[in-house]
């Protein structure tokens, strides 16, 4: 009951983000079934969901990371500190990618054909590898 009352601002905004990850899980599952259904004016829907959520969640994430490794950095060694700047910068490309991708698709007038659902899937790839480590080498820093 009182257990969200007592975490810190770093905890509930991992928590936060941990909430968004499992969204964006989610619409990429529910995207891929509407489209292997031929489902696709349900699928557009989606993506604009999905573009609302990742993109405001990387947008935060990405700002706000950089901060919290920043005002922790006395407590985040070195190495993990080394981690997570390659990552971002490698992970640069990819989130371009990704914003222009949903962008496109999500427009009533685009087809979602075979390249759309390829593209797709390796996105989400990308996503979930991103996420992984974000949850297992930097967010256990501020739980």
């Amino acid at each position: 009951m009182f257990g969200n009352l007592f975490k810190s601002k770093h905890q509930k905004m991992v928590e936060k983000w941990r909430d968004e990850h499992r969204k964006i899980y989610k619409l990429a599952d529910s995207i891929i079934d509407t489209y292997e259904a031929k489902e696709f004016q349900k699928t557009k829907k989606l993506l604009k969901e999905l573009n609302r959520v990742a993109i405001s969640h990387v947008m935060d994430e990405d700002l706000k990371l950089f901060h919290l490794m920043r005002e922790e950095s006395d407590t985040i060694d070195e190495k993990t500190q080394q981690s997570v700047k390659e990552f971002v910068e490698t992970f640069k490309k990819t989130k371009i990618a990704l914003i222009q991708f949903l962008d496109k698709y999500q427009q009533e007038d685009e087809k979602l054909d075979i390249r759309f659902i390829a593209t797709f899937k390796s996105l989400v790839k990308i996503l979930i590898e991103r996420i992984r480590f974000e949850e297992s080498k930097l967010y256990t820093k501020f739980d």
